[in-house]
């Protein structure tokens, strides 16, 4: 088959979750001898993070706006490609498609009810065309994959899709997200000066949880005699002091932040490493890849109990109330008194985190894909 995979930002230098995920299971797509033909379908960028080989060729499109990149230049391209299928791996896809179209909708975060504004317009203008496109798309889909099962039964009961049109293959993790003997300090150094800290990857949407896990932080320090920093991912200083005031904190917590803004990829296993917990508290994900990037860096994990989390963290994941900062606290109070929770914790995430791995995801997308030319 000519397969066309549609991966617009992943020459992009801050790529984030969908980003990494198509790239990984390219990667993985590029090893095979299948007898496939893979074309990259990518938006130009700084980072290329990709090379061509024998199966695999890149086609870089440019546009000025993603809207009409999609609906316009992409299925131009696939057209003058002669692609067998198009495959769109981040929720949207060409209203019209000349090809059958397989998309990877991770998530219906869009269609649900929600409580504010996004603070970005990026987020909030991508928002209202998600809300726009994707109900009308997915009747033109030949197969529709997702990255969990709560996800595909959200997926189904909202939008009334048969089951045979749907399933779920869950992503992976990178392996060079390992315990590490000897943890790289100047790397550490970029983003804290000290290891044993509190990690949490917050940015500006608000399923993040970020406010609440800065109040629980406050507790945190009220009540703990070792009181470690907090290191903050993907927020920026002005976003912090908004959400302090917002919440009435005050800005007595500043000085145990640390807030970098984006955490390159090649650095996060030694920041998970060298961190004493990572924080997941989110109030809604379809997956959550970092969750088990730290697991399988050995980092204890304190994650949220709705939505996805607990299917991927499994049985023994410490899941709390996102919605309780007081439980957020407590459960980095525990770890930080009970060793032996502390090293239960430790050796139940290596072994978790053993179960996902982007050679899996790949080879149960290539049956996605020969199922449809059967």
């Amino acid at each position: 088959m000519k397969i066309a995979i549609e991966a617009q930002r992943i020459f992009r230098p801050d790529k984030h979750g969908m980003d990494f995920v198509a790239l990984e299971t390219i990667r993985e797509l590029q090893k095979r001898n299948d007898g496939n033909e893979y074309y990259i379908i990518v938006a130009p960028g700084a980072d290329r993070c990709l090379e061509e080989s024998a199966n695999l060729s890149i086609v870089e499109v440019a546009c000025p706006t993603y809207p009409l990149w999609e609906q316009t230049a992409l299925p131009l391209a696939v057209k003058r490609l002669g692609a067998d299928l198009l495959h769109c791996t981040s929720n949207t896809a060409p209203l019209c498609c000349p090809v059958p179209l397989v998309l990877t909708l991770h998530d219906i975060i869009y269609l649900e009810p929600r409580l504010h504004r996004s603070p970005s317009l990026y987020q909030e203008m991508g928002w209202h065309y998600r809300r726009l496109t994707v109900p009308r798309i997915l009747k033109k889909c030949r197969k529709i994959i997702t990255v969990s099962h709560f996800e595909r039964n959200r997926i189904r009961e909202a939008l009334n899709i048969p089951a045979d049109r749907i399933t779920t293959i869950y992503n992976g993790c990178n392996k060079h997200f390992r315990p590490m003997d000897d943890i790289d300090m100047q790397v550490v150094n970029r983003y804290i000066p000290q290891k044993d800290f509190l990690f949490f990857l917050g940015n500006t949407d608000p399923k993040k949880n970020a406010a609440r896990v800065l109040k629980a932080y406050r507790l945190y320090l009220e009540q703990s005699s070792v009181k470690r920093p907090l290191l903050i991912a993907d927020l920026t200083e002005s976003r912090i002091d908004s959400l302090l005031q917002q919440e009435g904190i005050g800005n007595a917590l500043k000085q145990h932040l640390y807030y970098p803004g984006y955490i390159r990829n090649a650095d996060l296993a030694t920041l998970y490493n060298a961190a004493f917990a990572f924080l997941y508290p989110s109030l809604r994900e379809s997956f959550g890849i970092p969750l088990v990037e730290a697991m399988a860096c050995g980092t204890p994990v304190i994650t949220g109990n709705t939505s996805s989390m607990p299917e991927v963290g499994g049985p023994g994941i410490l899941a709390i109330d996102p919605c309780r900062p007081e439980e957020i606290a407590r459960a980095v109070l525990r770890l930080e008194n009970e060793d032996t929770l502390y090293r239960r914790q430790r050796k139940y995430g290596l072994l978790r985190a053993r179960q996902f791995s982007w050679e899996k995801t790949a080879d149960e997308l290539i049956q996605v894909y020969r199922s449809l030319f059967k």
